[in-house]
C-alpha cells in the first residue's frame, strides 16, 4: 500500500474510499475522497483494501510542483507570501491528489492564478498549523520572518493565516514590528473546492492592499456577503464576529480603515477612509520579546474570586473582561488589591470604553490598582500586555498609550 493507490478504508462502522495521500504522521491515514475533500483516519482499528495501485504518481506530482519557472518582472512590486497554515494556504492538487509541503511562488499561482501579473512573489512557510494551535512562539517566528522579508526588499507582505485566531496574530505583529511596508493578513472561511469559496477574492485583495501606501498591519477579508469588496481592518481593532460567514470580520468601534473594490478583470482599487501610517514613514524595527504568562479572564455573575487567584498564581499579568463600564463583583476587589501583578480591565460590551470613575465599584477597582483598558478589545489587550511586560518599564502607562491604533480617541459604533 503506497501513496497514490486507490483504497477503501473501514473504521468504526464508517467506510472511506479514495486516493491514499502522504501522511505527516505514522498514526494516521490521509485519503482524498471522490468529492475532493481530504480526511484523516486513525490507523488503529482501521482495515484497508487496495482497490487499484498507482492511480496517481504522487512523487512526480510533488517534484513538478516544487520546480518554479516564474520569471522576475522588474516593473512589478515584490510581495512576500508567508504561510502559517489555514484553508487559504492549501497546496493540495485536487486533480492528482498530491499533497506537498512546498510553498513557493508557483504553488501560489497554481492555487490562485488570478494573482499572476500583479506582483513578483516570494513564498515562505513559518508554520503549518490550524490557527487554534497558534502560540506566542509562532508569533515571534512570524514577526522575525516578516522582518527578514522586508529587509530583503519586499514591497509588501501577505500573511496567510487561519481565521479563528487571526485577530490575535495581527495584534501581536502590530506591536512587535515597526513596519515601512504594508503587512496584510488574509484567510479563507471556505475552502477552494467549494463554489462559495472566498480564497481567490481575499488573496487578490490582500495583494492589492500589500502594494498600497498603507504601512500598517491589516486584516483583509470579505466586507459583505457579495463578491465585490474586501474590508481592510486595522490589526488591533478587528474581531471575528461570525463562525462561518465570509464577512465574519468586523472593525469594532469604527468603520474599517479601508476597502478593496474587487474587479474580476484585474482593475481592483484600494480606498482608505481614515488617516493611516504611510509607506516608508517609519523605520523598520523588530521588538519581538514577549511575556507568555498572561491570562484573559471573563467575569460572569456569581464567579468566585478564587478563580482570579488561580489565574494570577503563575501569571505575570491578567486582563479581565468586566461588565459594562468595566466592573466585577465587589467581592473581587480585595483579591485584586492583594495581587502584585498588573490587572487590566476591559469590557465585554466591545463597543464603547472602560470608565471606572462613574460608579463606586469602578472607583474601588482603581484604588485596588486596576488599569483601565480604554476601548481596547479584550484579546488585543491581552496581547498588548504580553508585549508591554517584556518591552516597557512602566506597564500601566504603556497599556493606556495608543501604539498601533488599538486605542481610539472616540469609539463610534459602525452600523
Amino acid at each position: 500500500m503506497n501513496a497514490g493507490d486507490r483504497v477503501r478504508v473501514e473504521r468504526a462502522a464508517q467506510t472511506y474510499e479514495g486516493v491514499l495521500l502522504p501522511s505527516s504522521t505514522p498514526e494516521h491515514l490521509v485519503v482524498k475522497l471522490d468529492g475532493g475533500y481530504n480526511v484523516g483516519i486513525d490507523r488503529e482499528g482501521a482495515s484497508v483494501d487496495v482497490l487499484e495501485s498507482d492511480v496517481y504518481d504522487v512523487e512526480s506530482a510533488q517534484d513538478e510542483q516544487s520546480q518554479s519557472a516564474i520569471e522576475f518582472d522588474d516593473d512589478l512590486p515584490t510581495v512576500s507570501l508567508i504561510s502559517t497554515g489555514g484553508t487559504i494556504a492549501s497546496t493540495v492538487d485536487y486533480r492528482t491528489g498530491a499533497v506537498t509541503a512546498q510553498f513557493d511562488a508557483e504553488d501560489v499561482l497554481r492555487a490562485v492564478p488570478d494573482l499572476a501579473g500583479m506582483a513578483n512573489y516570494r513564498g515562505r512557510v513559518v508554520a503549518n498549523i490550524l490557527s487554534e494551535n497558534m502560540t506566542p512562539a509562532v508569533w515571534q517566528d512570524l514577526a522575525q520572518a516578516v522582518h527578514e522579508e522586508i529587509e530583503a526588499g519586499a514591497d509588501g507582505i501577505v500573511v496567510m493565516h487561519g481565521t479563528d485566531t487571526m485577530q490575535y496574530s495581527a495584534s501581536a505583529l502590530s506591536f512587535m514590528l515597526d513596519t515601512s511596508v504594508p503587512i496584510v493578513f488574509t484567510g479563507s472561511q471556505r475552502s477552494a473546492d467549494r463554489p462559495s469559496s472566498d480564497n481567490v477574492m481575499n488573496a487578490v485583495s490582500a495583494v492589492e492592499a500589500a502594494t498600497s501606501d498603507c504601512a500598517e498591519v491589516l486584516v483583509c477579508m470579505h466586507a459583505d456577503e457579495s463578491d465585490d469588496r474586501c474590508a481592510l481592518h486595522r490589526g488591533t481593532r478587528v474581531r471575528k464576529n461570525h463562525t462561518s460567514r465570509r464577512d465574519a470580520f468586523e472593525t469594532v468601534g469604527a468603520k474599517p480603515l479601508g476597502e478593496v473594490d474587487y474587479d474580476i478583470d484585474g482593475e481592483s482599487t484600494v480606498t482608505f477612509h481614515r488617516e493611516y501610517t504611510e509607506r516608508d514613514a517609519a523605520d523598520l524595527a523588530l521588538h519581538d520579546d514577549i511575556e507568555t504568562d498572561v491570562e484573559l479572564l471573563k467575569f460572569s455573575p456569581g464567579m468566585d474570586p478564587s478563580l482570579l487567584e488561580a489565574a494570577a498564581e503563575d501569571s505575570e499579568g491578567v486582563v479581565i473582561e468586566g461588565t459594562g463600564l468595566g466592573h466585577v463583583n465587589t467581592d473581587w476587589i480585595g483579591t485584586i488589591e492583594e495581587l502584585d501583578i498588573p490587572v487590566v480591565m476591559t469590557s465585554q460590551c466591545l463597543e464603547g470604553r472602560v470608565c471606572d470613575r462613574v460608579y463606586d465599584t469602578g472607583r474601588d477597582l482603581l484604588d485596588a490598582g486596576v488599569t483601565e483598558g480604554e476601548d481596547m478589545l479584550p484579546g488585543t489587550a491581552k496581547v498588548k500586555l504580553m508585549w508591554a511586560l517584556a518591552n516597557s518599564d512602566d506597564v500601566a502607562d504603556t497599556m493606556q498609550e495608543p501604539l498601533a491604533g488599538e486605542i481610539q480617541q472616540r469609539s463610534t459604533p459602525w452600523l
